[in-house]
């Protein structure tokens, strides 16, 4: 990793062209790069933002895809293991998915920032998100100790109620470090510099995984702890991708540059402008965790004991294709990561032309992705879930679970390209400043399909077990994906200026401060 204050400068302005960074040419000063390089190579931009991005969440998928195939191996086979840790993990991210999705928001703000020629005003949202984080971390503690009373009422019991309690108790304890890693992480995709966020992510989940790998199964020494191993590692793993960039962040290179240290005292209006635009995503985030995590600890087990049959295997069932969900929309939220920023810059210099022809180019490679995504989803489906059945497991069991696996991994698969177009286009919209409409749009289609449809699909066409609720989640993406392709097209969120309404654009001290300089590659 090449850390921002050891790049190289950019060579002198050849002679006639326009100065680097003139207010003119970039929509404010000191940015070192000409809006010709910026115009010319789309593709060079996208490629050196988005790569490190989509590794990134890559990394995360392939961690969470490994945690469950290590917990699948627990002994003796049953499908609780699987099943315990994914509605311990949803139900810690349905807590904290508030906060996660307002900090988006950093990414934004800094961008814009950046495009405007005032970087420097960017660490001053990454305190504040810290802030917020160790806050809401707090709270995760009396969330931890109610978790049997919030298992309880859907109705869980036994061994599954026990080790989703023990996983999911584990994770919640960790929860304000993960939160303040992501308001980090968002600073530096809104600076334009993933590639810190992509080490520290890389790092932080090998460390997830050997850990998991030593005590879940009692390796190199250490006690045998099954699920609640699991859950150890993805906090110690947390740890690693929040150290990693706030070394750098407080590093004496970027200090100098943005006057990182200086910033904690952020004072209030950084809170202020993250709140005011974010919250919107805190509660579409918030929202489609209860929503998805409804569908995951409820609506499944319920559509399966309605068809008469072992609602334990629909929920396993639904987990392990969720898995390979995350394997096609998780790339495509790094790419979206990158649309935002991308996005944010350009609206930042003044040039919604560009924002345009950014978003497009991210919508174009991210519905190719996930479209070949579904054609693996429907080609190898059976084998694809078979893969997360040990051969242990009795052969009834393999037979059912890859059963109505396999019928999930159709649904999915129909839904692959709208929900490329909705990440893209919420990205594009959130980079823009354009949050509320969007936000209040997809809380009320996911509970109208998500919620409200998955039952329906349930009294309708009992018959159809977990089926009948994948059903609904699907009409939920598709018409997402219309209608905020729409909202796109119309246009609105090229007037918004988020820079002159934000309210912590003044660095700290009040004077201009320095400006982070550009590499040719940030062209």
């Amino acid at each position: 990793m090449t850390s921002p204050d050891h790049e190289p400068r950019l060579p002198a302005p050849e002679q006639g062209a326009p100065e680097s960074g003139s207010p003119n040419e970039m929509g404010g000063p000191g940015l070192g790069v000409s809006l010709r390089a910026i115009e010319e190579r789309p593709l060079t931009e996208m490629v050196r933002i988005a790569l490190p991005s989509v590794v990134t969440m890559t990394s995360y998928t392939l961690m969470q895809f490994i945690d469950t195939l290590m917990v699948s191996r627990i002994t003796p086979a049953d499908p609780v293991y699987v099943a315990a840790q994914g509605n311990g993990g949803m139900l810690v991210w349905q807590m904290i998915a508030a906060l996660l999705g307002v900090i988006t928001i950093i990414n934004t703000y800094v961008s814009q920032h950046l495009g405007a020629g005032t970087p420097e005003a960017g660490p001053r949202y990454a305190w504040a998100g810290m802030y917020m984080s160790a806050a809401f971390g707090l709270l995760m503690f009396p969330f931890a100790l109610a978790m049997p009373m919030i298992f309880g009422a859907y109705g869980h019991e036994g061994q599954l109620l026990e080790l989703e309690v023990e996983y999911g108790r584990i994770v919640a304890i960790g929860g304000g470090v993960v939160l303040a890693g992501r308001a980090l992480h968002h600073f530096f995709f809104g600076l334009h510099r993933p590639g810190v966020v992509m080490v520290a992510a890389i790092i932080g989940n090998v460390v997830n995984v050997v850990i998991n790998y030593a005590l879940i199964f009692g390796h190199f020494g250490m006690p045998e702890m099954g699920v609640a191993g699991a859950a150890v590692g993805t906090v110690i793993g947390g740890m690693f991708e929040l150290g990693i960039p706030l070394l750098v962040f407080l590093g004496p290179k970027m200090n100098k540059a943005l006057g990182t240290r200086a910033a904690f005292r952020c004072g209030w209006a950084p809170f202020k402008d993250i709140i005011r635009l974010g919250w919107p995503g805190g509660l579409m985030m918030a929202n489609e965790m209860f929503c998805w995590g409804y569908l995951m600890t409820n609506l499944l087990v319920r559509a399966g004991e309605a068809a008469g049959e072992d609602g334990g295997v629909h929920n396993a069932a639904g987990w392990i294709a969720l898995r390979y969900m995350h394997m096609s929309f998780m790339p495509a939220v790094g790419m979206s990561i990158a649309v935002t920023a991308m996005i944010g810059k350009c609206m930042g210099m003044g040039r919604p032309d560009l924002a345009a022809k950014r978003a497009w180019l991210g919508l174009g490679i991210t519905v190719a992705y996930m479209g070949t995504m579904a054609v693996v989803f429907v080609v190898f489906r059976e084998e694809l879930v078979r893969l997360f059945v040990p051969d242990e497991t009795p052969q009834e069991l393999i037979d059912e679970i890859v059963r109505v696996g396999a019928l999930v991994m159709i649904a999915a698969a129909v839904f692959q390209v709208f929900d490329a177009i909705a990440i893209v286009m919420s990205a594009a919209l959130r980079g823009a400043g354009d949050t509320v409409w969007p936000g209040l749009v997809t809380v009320g289609l996911s509970w109208g399909c998500l919620v409200l449809g998955g039952h329906a699909m349930i009294a309708i066409v009992p018959h159809w077990g977990s089926v009948g609720p994948w059903i609904g989640a699907a009409a939920f993406i598709i018409i997402l994906g219309i209608v905020l392709f729409a909202r796109f097209l119309k246009g609105g969120w090229r007037e918004i200026d988020v820079v002159g309404g934000s309210e912590a654009g003044v660095p700290v001290g009040g004077a201009p401060g320095p400006v982070l300089e550009q590499t040719p590659d940030d062209r």
